[in-house]
């Protein structure tokens, strides 16, 4: 046979394009990292302040982010595995495990007010549910200090399921946020089903925002939508003083980002013991 022909029926169907093929190979080299990371519990979160806009120097809560770490030991950011695994079976682990953590820091911090990220995906998942029920058996008033963070597109995929699941949630004291508010195709008269308490805009509205008068106007819109449905408002990737006094006047309630603080796996208020037991 041609050796130029047999390389080309090596290819997998539909794999022809240079480009797919990198992608999908590329895509499998992260499944394939990320399974491996929770096999064998390389896993931990990085904690983010969410300050007040008229008081930056407080914090109003923290986020947690997830994190895995490779062979290396190197720590790899969501951002860079998230958007591959999210539809899949390992999307629904990374999720238990964020949420494990969190209860965890939750019980063992009493001050602690932490928002968790979860897929819409999630919702129904056995394992999921068991760990928050798990938790709060053990300490119900955990709940009053838990903000689950579900992302605008993930919402959008099925609406009705997420209004049923924060309606069961929020009873217990549980509180909900949009993440991503900007990002995806919410449609708006899903807002007066979905009664989410925190609404998190997308970063690409809020960057370089001081001088930006298009976002600044979109912002503001978005503050008064907020206001109309009673949800907080928090701004995401802020990274300048000037956009983050923009915020401000433009009456978003709070802000994350680089300028108030990175995300750290080691928060000043995080015990040795709470950091061995939650990595």
């Amino acid at each position: 046979m041609n050796l130029k022909k047999r390389r080309i029926a090596d290819i997998p169907p539909g794999m022809e394009n240079p480009l797919n093929f990198a992608l999908n190979s590329r895509d499998k080299g992260v499944l394939d990292m990320v399974a491996k990371a929770i096999r064998h519990k390389q896993t931990l979160l990085a904690f983010q302040p969410i300050v007040l806009s008229r008081d930056p120097g407080r914090v109003g809560f923290y986020e947690g982010l997830m994190r895995v770490t490779d062979e290396t030991g190197r720590v790899i950011p969501a951002r860079e595995f998230m958007d591959v695994v999210e539809a899949t079976e390992l999307g629904r682990e990374i999720d238990v495990l964020a949420l494990q953590m969190g209860m965890r820091a939750l019980y063992e911090v009493p001050t602690l007010r932490l928002s968790i990220n979860m897929s819409a995906r999630s919702i129904g998942f056995s394992k999921w549910t068991q760990t928050l029920q798990r938790w709060l058996s053990r300490d119900p008033t955990l709940a009053e200090r838990l903000i689950l963070e579900i992302t605008e597109g993930s919402a959008m995929t099925v609406p009705e399921l997420v209004v049923d699941f924060m309606d069961r949630w929020q009873m217990r004291g549980i509180c909900f946020a949009l993440d991503d508010f900007g990002s995806g195709q919410t449609a708006l008269r899903y807002f007066k089903d979905f009664f989410f308490d925190v609404l998190k805009i997308d970063g690409q509205f809020v960057s370089g925002i001081a001088v930006d008068r298009d976002n600044q106007a979109l912002v503001r819109s978005m503050v008064s939508i907020a206001q109309h449905f009673d949800m907080m408002t928090v701004a995401e990737f802020v990274e300048t003083k000037a956009d983050s006094d923009m915020l401000a006047s433009l009456g978003v309630d709070c802000q994350q980002g680089y300028l108030h603080g990175a995300p750290t796996t080691r928060p000043a208020w995080r015990t040795p013991a709470a950091a061995i037991a939650a990595g």
